[in-house]
Order: C-alpha cells, then sequence, then structure tokens
C-alpha cells in the first residue's frame, strides 16, 4: 500500500511512512522480501515448467544445493502452494479391482488338486526343484517329483502318472509359471477335459491348501 501511495502521489519514502505510521526501516525491509518472494516465485515456476515431474522437495534442494539460496523451508513451501504448483499432478486414480473368487472347499477326491513347484540347494550350490501336487478335498500329498529340472514335459508326464491309478480331477490350480502357462500343458488339460484354475499373479494365498503344504514340508 505504501509503495502503491508513494507512486500515485509522488512523494518521499520517508513522508509516506510518517502517514501509514510505520518505520522506513520496516518499509525497506518488507521490499527485500517482496522482492525475495517474486525470486523464489519465478524460480519455481521455472524449475516445474523444465521439469514437470518435480515436486516441492526436488524443487527445494534446487535452490539451496544447486542454485545455493539460503530460503527457509516454509518459507519456500508457502510461495509453492501460493502458486498451486501442489496441484499441478494429478493423484493416480485407483483401480477398483473385483474381489478374489474365495477359495473353494471342495467336496469330494479329485474335484480340486493343487500344483506348486519349490526350490532349494545342495551343498555344493547346485540348485534343484520339487514339483508337488495335492488333492485339495483331503490336502493328500499324491506326488512330489524332484529333480534339478522339471519342464512342462515333466509336469505332464507326472499328471499321466498320476491319472493312471487315481483318475483325473476336475480341476487343477496353479500359479502363472512358465511351465503351467505354457502351449504343450494346456493343449494337454483340453485333451484331458481337465481346468487349469489360473492364480491372480502375486496372490500365492489363492493356491493356500498347497502353499500351506510347501510350507510344512519346509520346515517341518
Amino acid at each position: 500500500m505504501v509503495c502503491h501511495y508513494i507512486e500515485d502521489r509522488s512523494i518521499s519514502i520517508r513522508r509516506a511512512c510518517r502517514i501509514f505510521n510505520i518505520s522506513v526501516t520496516c518499509y525497506y525491509h518488507k521490499s527485500v522480501v517482496t522482492d525475495e518472494n517474486q525470486q523464489i516465485a519465478d524460480l519455481l515456476i521455472k524449475l516445474t515448467d523444465e521439469n514437470k515431474n518435480w515436486g516441492f522437495g526436488l524443487c527445494f534442494l534446487a535452490l539451496r544445493n544447486v542454485l545455493g539460496l539460503p530460503y527457509n523451508h516454509k518459507r519456500v513451501y508457502r510461495i509453492y502452494c501460493e502458486l498451486e504448483l501442489n496441484l499441478r499432478i494429478k493423484p493416480k486414480r485407483r483401480i477398483k479391482r473385483a474381489k478374489p473368487i474365495p477359495l473353494a472347499v471342495p467336496d469330494r477326491i479329485n474335484q480340486s488338486w493343487s500344483m506348486d513347484f519349490m526350490h532349494d540347494s545342495l551343498t555344493d550350490g547346485r540348485g534343484f526343484r520339487l514339483f508337488n501336487i495335492i488333492d485339495d478335498y483331503n490336502r493328500e500329498a499324491l506326488t512330489v517329483e524332484v529333480d534339478f529340472s522339471l519342464p512342462a514335459g515333466r509336469v505332464i508326464r507326472s499328471l499321466n502318472q498320476l491319472i493312471e491309478y487315481r483318475g483325473k480331477p476336475v480341476q487343477i490350480r496353479c500359479d502363472n509359471g512358465p511351465e503351467y502357462i505354457s502351449n504343450a500343458l494346456k493343449d494337454w488339460a483340453e485333451q484331458q477335459g481337465i481346468i487349469l484354475s489360473y492364480i491372480e499373479p502375486g496372490n500365492p494365498q489363492q493356491n493356500a491348501y498347497v502353499e500351506r503344504f510347501n510350507r510344512t514340508m519346509r520346515y517341518d
């Protein structure tokens, strides 16, 4: 207000300060603060224009550590918010995901099997795999096959041997491992009339029956 009054009336700073009852020192201090705030605002706008993905933290670090400007964190943030730079990045839209189907409880044998791999290593460092199949109805371990390599062909061979004396399951639950999503296994399941029920990626709890068997086998 004092600045505008001085410009409009063309009077001295000292006289204007007396009219508004403020000290000359206070006037000059406010002028310096205003100039600094404008400098901060200009720099923030420039930084955010040049770096679209920068938030306040990176802008403040650039002012302090790169440009060497010793401005207070709260002061810079206040100007950052006044410029509404904190609103320029839209929040990520939350995707509404359908709830996974609860793990069904079979009411008879061969209604649902679950299969999964386990990994371990020998004392010499060589890794090996275990291929486990259980019946979800009574948690019976139907087969545990161990080898250094268990590709899709070995999975199919194990299933065929199991079906010979056990009979076919209605469905087999498994994860999205390369052996399970291979065309060879999918073609085999189609020929056998067996449903391959894949769990959602990153949700091992949907294959809880065999996961629990794996844990028991590993630690007990």
